[in-house]
């Protein structure tokens, strides 16, 4: 594991962040650098680039941080959207792009945590500035089969085909709306991302990859407590709005399990067992995704007992 040791230049604020799978520690290690921050005299916001703490209707299910557990450090963007409003990746990252800005505005440092590798590639390396798909084609789209739809993008853009398994009906219908609204393929339009904050902020990053078994088992035993703290009324509350179940919210880790037990469809003992699997499933996407996506000179912490002093030492000398 090394530290980032690189000053930050004057007009480069800092932006700290601590980023990994579900369970690995993150929100505990951003209130301890928020302290230790504190300790020498500089204060510090928490910011949430997490898809699930995002919703006001998730506090148990999303493990969301409690005020015991916020320590008195100021936590932004947690329970900030409601459920019956999807958050995309541009949302979170123009609110927090707002928030980033305004704590540096105050001079403080934020502290962004959270485990979900879109949200913060969006705010880091921007967007790419698609415009709005034709309605037509859209509709025309959506109404392919799969196959008939993986041939046609076979046929239009090629090369995003060669990257889509042939099942992968949403991300080959994505491909062909743009192509066919736009005239440009997917790949054009991602080399043009517009709006990341990546080159305006001194990044001090942190990816937290401990053990695999006692995150598995950590998950395991942190599923099991959300059902006995409040996880079935917030799942009942959640049925009673009639939502789409398209919707993000609905389909977070641990909403469909915990539905299908108040639906009389599982024995409570059925739901803990797949909402457990399911968070060890997601766990070991968000594991992979840190160790192959994230930049290679971004340090990992790969024990269970993290020490800030270490991985952010830059960041607390300056």
């Amino acid at each position: 594991m090394s530290t980032l040791e690189s000053p930050e230049p004057a007009d480069r604020p800092p932006l700290a962040l601590i980023a990994g799978p579900t369970a690995s520690g993150k929100s505990d290690l951003a209130v301890r650098l928020a302290l230790a921050l504190s300790a020498k005299g500089r204060s510090a916001v928490v910011i949430n680039a997490d898809s699930a703490q995002v919703y006001a209707d998730l506090a148990v299910l999303s493990a969301r941080p409690t005020a015991e557990e916020m320590q008195g450090i100021d936590h932004r963007l947690f329970g900030t959207w409601d459920g019956a409003r999807a958050c995309s990746a541009a949302d979170w990252a123009r609110a927090a792009r707002d928030e980033i800005a305004a704590v540096h505005a105050g001079g403080a440092v934020p502290i962004l945590v959270g485990g979900t590798g879109l949200y913060i590639r969006t705010l880091l390396d921007g967007i790419a500035p698609i415009p709005a798909i034709d309605p037509a084609v859209r509709t025309g789209v959506r109404a392919l089969p799969v196959a008939d739809a993986y041939i046609a993008l076979q046929a239009e853009d090629p090369q995003r085909a060669a990257a889509l398994a042939p099942a992968d009906s949403a991300r080959i219908a994505r491909a062909l709306e743009v192509v066919r609204s736009t005239g440009l393929p997917l790949a054009a339009w991602q080399a043009q991302r517009a709006g990341g904050i990546g080159e305006d902020v001194t990044l001090h990053p942190a990816i937290l990859l401990p053990p695999r078994q006692w995150l598995y088992d950590r998950c395991d035993r942190r599923f099991a407590g959300m059902l006995g703290a409040g996880a079935l009324s917030e799942v009942a509350a959640l049925l009673a709005r009639d939502l789409d179940p398209a919707l993000p919210v609905m389909r977070a880790i641990g909403v469909p399990e915990v539905a299908a037990c108040l639906r009389s469809e599982c024995t409570l003992d059925e739901a803990r067992t797949r909402g457990a699997q399911a968070t060890r499933n997601y766990a070991k996407r968000q594991f992979t995704w840190f160790r192959r996506q994230s930049p290679p000179d971004w340090p990992r912490a790969e024990t269970v007992d993290c020490d800030s002093s270490v991985l952010f030492a830059s960041l607390l000398r300056n």
